[in-house]
């Protein structure tokens, strides 16, 4: 089955850097969609970035757009959110997911598109 696993979570100060890692084992990484989605405290999850399959296209939240960089590696079935800039509305649990598709282009941003989850991984940004 499908297994996603977020690494490099943590606790930074305002205005520094982290990379999250998603590592894909059990499906066919370049048939599918990869996203992160963020849900802080008492709040629903939220888009935060996707790639198409082929890599190509990108997409962003607005608020993170120009901080955030979301890339994939085929050759490592692994997908990364470098962040800069964090911010503490950063603070949030981070969750990477995916969903297979047809076409190598398209992305979505809904949460309810994607049928692939990991457990998450804390992101802390102090003031």
């Amino acid at each position: 089955q499908v297994q996603l696993r977020e690494s490099g979570g943590g606790l930074v100060q305002a205005g520094d850097s982290l990379r999250l890692s998603c590592a894909a084992s059990g499906l066919i990484f370049t048939d599918f969609i990869m996203a992160w989605f963020r849900q802080a405290a008492g709040t629903e999850r939220d888009f935060v970035a996707a790639v198409s399959r082929n890599g190509r296209t990108t997409y962003y939240a607005g608020s993170v757009k120009g901080r955030f960089t979301i890339s994939r590696d085929d050759a490592e079935n692994t997908t990364h959110l470098e962040m800069s800039s964090l911010k503490p509305e950063d603070t949030a649990v981070y969750y990477c997911a995916g969903m297979s598709w047809v076409t190598t282009g398209t992305i979505f941003t809904s949460a309810d598109e994607f049928t692939d989850w990991g457990q998450g991984t804390q992101v802390t940004v102090s003031s």
